[in-house]
């Protein structure tokens, strides 16, 4: 079967992709997500705050040494002192790019425009073939409108667009009033692709301690509902790339999206819980499933199960809300007593 896809102009040899996380921090790693036949590899993210940092830190620094003899200049601290947080990224990009033979698409983590969108360029200097640019945006000055985080995140898109000359997904949050209109007003702003969605560490509270307990727990697969609903709606609606994101444990999992309409299937949560070659049994029962349902490409399956072009909207999704409520009805009102 032809696994190849496309996603942000790209060729993959498989829709399955490594999303950013915890396993891509080093080139081995890298190399152990590729080894398993996976289409590309998302590094962790850098964080816009670090960039800005960085820089600061290092502007303070020259400013320091300015007036220093020229003999003086050996004790200027080296990259590896400073430890860099922006200079190893760069690294990392660059000997993974070099290491394996699928994409490296860069990660940026941002919640506002700032003198870090240049940095951007770097990433693609250093060898990234496309930008992942995940906004997470937790407004917490309650007078901001919803307009207002809208349009501060078309802001972000429409900056690393023009600092770049490759592709650019953009990650969003599914918290918008109109969550399928502001997808299409991002990819309008610029972005080449859709990674749906990112997710918000909620805290939980300690009852005992009367404390609130910051954490990150792994996605599930009653998440991956979200993200798969949203792209069967627009997968009709737009060209641009569809990534989904959360709630793949499985391979089900993995074509439940895939047959929604996304182009590649990102996952990191279950490749935490059973390691980097887990990726693989992910792979083979894609495979697997796709070759016995007699599909020859992706392609073939691709979005049989979107939204239809011509469906009325609000009359389909309806349609949908009345026959799981009547399924409900059914299944629990039987376990009366």
């Amino acid at each position: 079967m032809d696994t190849t896809t496309s996603y942000l102009g790209l060729t993959l040899r498989h829709p399955l992709v490594a999303s950013a996380g915890p396993l891509s921090q080093s080139v081995d790693q890298v190399k152990a997500l590729a080894d398993t036949g996976l289409g590309a590899v998302v590094l962790y993210s850098l964080f816009a705050e670090q960039v800005q940092r960085q820089a600061a830190h290092d502007l303070a620094l020259e400013e320091e040494y300015a007036e220093s003899f020229a003999e003086a200049t050996s004790y200027f601290p080296s990259v590896d002192e400073l430890a860099n947080p922006a200079a190893g990224y760069l690294s990392l990009i660059e000997r993974s790019a070099k290491a394996v033979d699928v994409p490296i698409i860069a990660s940026l983590n941002a919640s506002a425009v700032g003198s870090w969108t240049g940095f951007a360029r770097q990433l693609v200097d250093a060898g990234a073939s496309a930008l992942e640019c995940n906004i997470y945006l937790v407004p917490g000055d309650l007078t901001m409108t919803g307009a207002e985080v809208e349009a501060q995140h078309l802001e972000i898109v429409a900056a690393v667009k023009q600092a770049v000359d490759v592709p650019v997904a953009v990650k969003l949050s599914p918290y918008f009033s109109s969550p399928g209109n502001f997808a299409l007003q991002v990819i309008e702003a610029g972005a080449d692709g859709l990674v749906l969605f990112n997710r918000f560490l909620q805290p939980g509270v300690d009852v005992e301690q009367l404390a609130v307990v910051s954490g990150v727990h792994l996605s599930s697969p009653a998440e991956a509902r979200v993200p798969r609903t949203w792209i069967a709606a627009l997968r009709r609606q737009t060209k641009a790339s569809l990534a989904a994101s959360s709630g793949v444990e499985s391979a089900a999992d993995a074509i439940a999206h895939m047959l929604a309409g996304a182009d590649v299937v990102m996952t990191t949560s279950a490749l935490v819980r059973h390691g980097a070659g887990y990726a693989a049994k992910l792979i083979a029962g894609m495979d697997d499933w796709a070759q016995a349902k007699g599909y020859a490409s992706v392609d073939e399956f691709r979005g049989l199960l979107a939204v239809p072009s011509d469906a009325d909207p609000l009359g389909y999704h309806r349609s949908g809300y009345l026959a799981a409520l009547e399924k409900a009805k059914s299944m629990y009102g039987s376990l009366r007593h």
